[in-house]
């Protein structure tokens, strides 16, 4: 293998460009030619999440039409992994040709870390980190895609890191998407206990896989007044 798709998604390209960066550096470090997936955009897993398979249709014929199936496709993202590895399963495509495109391409998409270290067998990539940094997981990476220990072994390698423990990490931020504008004071509670959570750790770095988990803690973080900062695992990986 020497060369590799990625996806970067709509939240980072129009939120956190900087992960699209990280994730390509990691991935050049590695020896492998990247390869932007600029105009496949978006998975169209919200549109599906909230039953409108029309336009998620639409979406997914779009990313498929902007990838190779014969070439890995790696997500800095668990939630978007999860949408084409597993769902797209359950999209009506009416077309076979794009049926058997859609079925080729789910076993070659990876979330980031777990390619880094199912894939690649890479734990340590030479990256220095200074400061206590709070590892948070995203239901989808978790409970999808089963990737637990991927990410904290990739955290443990990085020189100069102290990892602190959040109490209850494994629980929701609150995001899920429209969930949070849908039903933002169960949201929001959720929220403010992930908040009290991540200050009581000491933490002054929150790093998760996905960047609706960041925009959801580092807005409750900042309304907050704390003075505690988000990063994807990407911009950690990549740090020097």
């Amino acid at each position: 293998m020497n060369e590799v798709q990625l996806f970067s998604t709509c939240l980072a390209e129009e939120f956190f460009p900087e992960v699209e960066r990280a994730s390509a550096t990691i991935l050049q470090r590695l020896g492998l030619k990247v390869r932007l997936l600029k105009s496949a955009f978006c998975c169209g897993q919200v549109a599906f999440n909230e039953g409108f398979r029309s336009e998620a249709l639409d979406l997914a014929r779009r990313f498929m039409a902007a990838c190779d199936p014969a070439m890995p496709i790696i997500v800095p993202s668990g939630s978007c992994t999860s949408m084409i590895r597993i769902f797209y399963a359950d999209l009506p495509f009416e077309d076979a040709e794009l049926t058997a495109k859609a079925a080729a391409i789910r076993p070659q998409v990876y979330e980031l870390s777990q390619f880094l270290v199912r894939v690649m067998k890479v734990k340590r990539l030479g990256a220095r980190f200074e400061g206590a940094v709070a590892y948070h997981p995203s239901c989808h990476l978790m409970r999808e895609l089963n990737a637990r220990e991927e990410p904290m072994a990739l955290l443990s390698g990085v020189e100069g890191i102290r990892l602190v423990e959040v109490r209850d990490r494994e629980e929701c931020c609150g995001f899920g998407g429209l969930f949070s504008v849908k039903f933002p004071h169960i949201s929001g509670a959720m929220l403010s206990d992930k908040i009290d959570r991540i200050r009581q750790s000491g933490a002054q770095v929150v790093v998760s896989n996905d960047c609706g988990c960041l925009m959801q803690i580092g807005g409750g973080l900042s309304r907050a007044g704390a003075d505690i900062k988000v990063r994807h695992l990407a911009e950690i990986l990549a740090a020097r």
